[in-house]
């Protein structure tokens, strides 16, 4: 029976592990510690060390091989470009003229921003010029001559 109680603990002690460092294992320490507390559980309530014992060890064996790749995969965290990041590398229609130290407009699917000419790049872009958005300064879109 203590066996059994030492992983009930145990199980316990590494889901509080996992809540009181952020997560750092990647919710591993939760779901192992969950696996051998269920493993002391099922011991108890059996009557068998080995019960738990064995339970503990197929359930952590089981995440281990079959379902940490399926948590990892769909805890991750997908970054996805947003406000004028998404736009650099698109196309870009020059509507006012972009020249250096003279910014214009460019219109970016269905938005219009502010745009000046990139680093290094040729200009100035007259209305109606296709351009490429090379990079942000603040609000600016930089723009370069599509190649």
């Amino acid at each position: 029976m203590l066996v059994n109680w030492l992983l009930v603990v145990g199980g316990a002690v590494c889901v509080l592990l996992e809540v009181v460092m952020g997560g750092f294992a990647g919710f591993d320490l939760v779901l192992i510690g969950s696996t051998v507390a269920i493993g002391g559980l099922a011991g108890l309530l059996a009557g068998s060390p080995t019960t738990g014992i064995v339970v503990a060890a197929i359930l952590s064996l089981g995440y281990i091989a079959l379902g940490r790749r399926w948590v990892r995969a769909h805890l991750r965290v997908k970054s996805v470009a947003t406000n004028a990041d998404a736009v650099v590398g698109q196309r870009a229609l020059v509507t006012q003229r972009v020249a250096e130290h003279h910014p214009g407009h460019v219109k970016v699917k269905d938005e219009v921003w502010r745009a000046a000419p990139a680093h290094g790049a040729a200009g100035p872009f007259d209305p109606g010029a296709v351009v490429i958005v090379d990079g942000v300064d603040g609000v600016t879109l930089l723009v370069r001559q599509t190649p």
